[in-house]
């Protein structure tokens, strides 16, 4: 997985920075936040910099429940969800990309439920990282 793009800053990103970083995955990144937003109600954002060497990510909520973090990387994005059981057997059941299949079936389980990470470059994904959240706010 890339890096994060603000490693080691210790100011929340500008618009012109996260411009500047995600290049032309920036109308990917707004066109994931615009829907998410319209079809599902997820509208508040928080970016958040646990620590310097992290780098910052953009926390995606509906109302207080988390639903997805976005971390920002050079010409890409990174999209981590935290699926528990039961959206992780909706996941499985239902049809969605093999590269994501297969991410889904390799991403490490902790107590909270199974970190998926997804890498963005392109609008094709975006599809399936909505179906990822729909299954995270049914489930």
């Amino acid at each position: 997985m890339e890096a994060n793009g603000f490693t080691g800053k210790t100011k929340r990103p500008t618009e012109e920075e996260l411009t500047a970083v995600l290049g032309p995955a920036k109308a990917v990144w707004d066109r994931f936040l615009a829907e998410l937003a319209e079809e599902n109600g997820v509208d508040v954002r928080e970016w958040n910099c646990y620590s310097p060497k992290a780098g910052w990510s953009l926390r995606l909520k509906k109302k207080k429940r988390t639903i997805v973090w976005l971390g920002p990387c050079e010409g890409s994005f990174r999209v981590a969800f935290v699926l528990g059981d039961k959206a992780m057997k909706a996941a499985r059941e239902c049809a969605l990309p093999e590269r994501v299949r297969r991410i889904l079936e390799e991403a490490p389980k902790y107590a909270e439920g199974t970190g998926v990470r997804i890498s963005v470059k392109g609008v094709k994904d975006i599809a399936a990282l909505k179906k990822l959240a729909e299954i995270k706010l049914a489930n």
